[in-house]
């Protein structure tokens, strides 16, 4: 009897066309939508076989491999992952990091400290805690709570995606599939790559669909996931993801000495 195979999902926007038809196209799998930090801890305890985790996550870890090829990433602004400050950059004090975001929060304390030169004190902001009533210069906010927020009490609104390429003039990966030890995807790893072209085929129809019950405008959603968002894991963002990966482990974000390894898939052994 063939055992099923977990899969853990975001449930942002950015997300749908990488998970598009994915229930049809594996249907002796689950599929679990939760938070991404949510997500990284059950891969580590097991619960998931494969997921759609945090990259900072995957170097944390040091023993998943990824799917090769897909990724949530971007190449300027995100649009998704914000820094909403009082102050600029450099008399950040105090940041309030998302407590669903890892990723985004190793990134954050990337830009503060190696860019701007700065060592403010971290604090988390709950999932249901409201940005505007955390006591700190400046709050972290990812997925589809970012770009709702408006917080017009905070004088600056920074991209993070936006920042990240403007310093180092590459993409950044913020997701990708992981896999965890003694796990065969078999099928499923052709499921994912399979749901990832059918969803990059629907932006249109995926925008309509999610824009009403995020209160966003289906046109905006459109351009979102169309020219914002990249799906790729090619060689620009993989060189990103190193970048990011060496200046996390001189802040102790991440693990040293972890490399990435891809599981084998029927694409990965046709190149």
């Amino acid at each position: 009897m063939t055992s099923i195979i977990r899969i853990g999902a975001v449930n942002y926007l950015n997300t749908k066309p990488l998970i598009y038809d994915l229930e049809a196209l594996a249907p002796d799998a689950e599929l679990v939508l939760d938070f991404p930090s949510r997500l990284a801890d059950g891969l580590e305890r097991g619960e998931l076989d494969v997921a759609l985790i945090p990259i900072v996550e995957y170097f944390r870890a040091g023993n998943y491999r990824l799917v090769p090829n897909i990724s949530i990433a971007s190449q300027g602004p995100v649009l998704s992952v914000t820094l909403f400050s009082r102050v600029p950059w450099a008399t950040i004090r105090r940041v309030a990091l998302d407590e669903g975001s890892r990723t985004s929060a190793a990134l954050a304390q990337v830009l503060l400290r190696h860019r701007y030169g700065v060592r403010p004190e971290i604090t988390p902001l709950a999932l249901d805690r409201k940005a505007e009533d955390a006591d700190a210069d400046a709050v972290l906010l990812i997925g589809d709570r970012a770009m709702h927020a408006c917080l017009p009490g905070f004088a600056h609104a920074f991209d993070l995606g936006q920042e990240w390429h403007d310093w180092t003039g590459l993409p950044f990966v913020y997701a990708a599939w992981a896999v965890r030890p003694g796990v065969e995807l078999g099928a499923v790893a052709e499921a994912l790559h399979e749901a990832k072209r059918r969803g990059c085929a629907n932006i249109g129809p995926i925008a309509a669909r999610e824009a009403p019950h995020l209160g966003l405008d289906a046109g905006f959603c459109r351009r979102y996931l169309a020219n914002i968002i990249r799906f790729d894991l090619g060689p620009r963002e993989q060189a990103g993801l190193h970048h990011f990966y060496m200046l996390a482990c001189e802040l102790g974000l991440a693990r040293k000495g972890v490399n990435v390894e891809y599981c084998q898939t029927a694409e990965l052994a046709a190149r």
